[in-house]
Parts: structure tokens; sequence; C-alpha cells
């Protein structure tokens, strides 16, 4: 990593391409609906901003994956969405901007410090904490936004449910451990290829 003050042009136009990435993905089809929540395939150049370009970039690319999620949910594109931002309209928008922000400036921190110990264990940990950080604000959120969970939960029959185990059961179910498993074998394999293309690159 670099200690240089001030961003390359490396730097800014690789998270350039990224963001583009990020918001083309989010926006158009990143995503596979598993039940109430999708599987979010942003979280992969998230990722590799975080490792590639270091914290700041993941914060910024995090926070770009939020800012188009609030878009999604503004618009009411999905039945939960539309219930949580006609509710609790504050909590639901510093979920979605606070959850990615803050999962990209983490992996990008700490693959700055694992990576000068090990660099394939930074990777993986790096891909790893996204989902997991991404996923556990995600529930802190829904907690703060009790009253939206409660009455989602009556609109599909499942008003009966403890709001943490509906949660859990209902919004979060599989998708996290999915999610996870696509971080960890996607992320490394893509930074794998951008590190020989470099290496192409320098030779040239």
């Amino acid at each position: 990593m670099s200690d240089k003050k001030g961003l390359t042009t490396r730097e800014i136009t690789g998270t350039a391409i990224l963001l583009a990435l990020v918001i083309v993905l989010q926006a158009f089809g990143g995503t596979i609906s598993i039940g109430t929540v999708q599987l979010n395939f942003t979280l992969i150049p998230i990722v590799l901003g975080a490792v590639l370009f270091g914290k700041w970039s993941g914060l910024f690319l995090g926070f770009a994956c939020g800012v188009v999620v609030l878009v999604q949910v503004i618009m009411g594109l999905a039945p939960f969405y539309a219930v949580i931002w006609t509710y609790t309209p504050v909590v639901a928008a510093l979920t979605c901007i606070v959850k990615t922000s803050v999962a990209g400036f983490v992996a990008g921190l700490l693959y700055e410090w694992l990576v000068q110990k090990n660099g394939l264990v930074a990777l993986f940990v790096a891909s790893a904490v996204v989902p997991v950080i991404n996923t556990g604000l995600f529930i802190v959120g829904c907690l703060c936004m009790s009253k939206s969970i409660s009455i989602f939960q009556s609109s599909i029959d499942m008003g009966g449910m403890n709001v943490f185990v509906f949660i859990l059961v209902g919004l979060i179910t599989f998708n996290f451990f999915i999610e996870l498993a696509i971080n960890l074998l996607v992320s490394p394999a893509l930074h794998r290829v951008i590190g020989v293309v470099e290496k192409q690159f320098k030779r040239k």
C-alpha cells in the first residue's frame, strides 16, 4: 500500500470503473431475489475497491451502493422497501447508507493491516468482512425499525412471530451465507485476474 498523500491516476480510474460497476449491478440486475431480501452482488466491487485502492475507496463505493439502494427504497421497488420508507424513513435512509459504507471502509482497513503479514489471509478477511458487516448493520437497522417490521409482518401473514426471529428467518434466512460464499469465491478470483493484468501492463 502506498503512503503518498493524494490519489494516483490508477486509484481514481480504478475507483471510477468500480463505481460504474456498483451502480450498474445494484440498479440493473446485480441482485437475485430469494424471499424478501435480495442477494447483493454489488458487494464484490466494494471488496475489490477496498483491497486494490484502500479503505477510502471502499467507503466511497459502499456509500455509492447505499445511495442507489436508498433511491430504490424511496421508489418502493419492493413491498418491504415501501413499508420501511413510509413508517421509518430516517432510519431506513441511515441503514441503507451506513451499512455498506462502513463495510467497505473496514474491509480496506483490515486489508491494509493484514496484508503485511499474509496477503492471502488479508484478501479473504476483506472479502468476508463486507457481507458480515453489511448484514450485521442491516439487522441493527431493522431492530430500530421494529414498527415497520411489525407492519410488514402483518402484511404477509407472519404477524405473530417475534420481530428479531422474523428478521433472521424472514429477511435474512440463508441469503447471508450465500452472499458470504459469493464474496469468498469471486472476489479473490477477480483480484488475482486483475493482478495478472497489471503485471502484464508493467512489463510493456
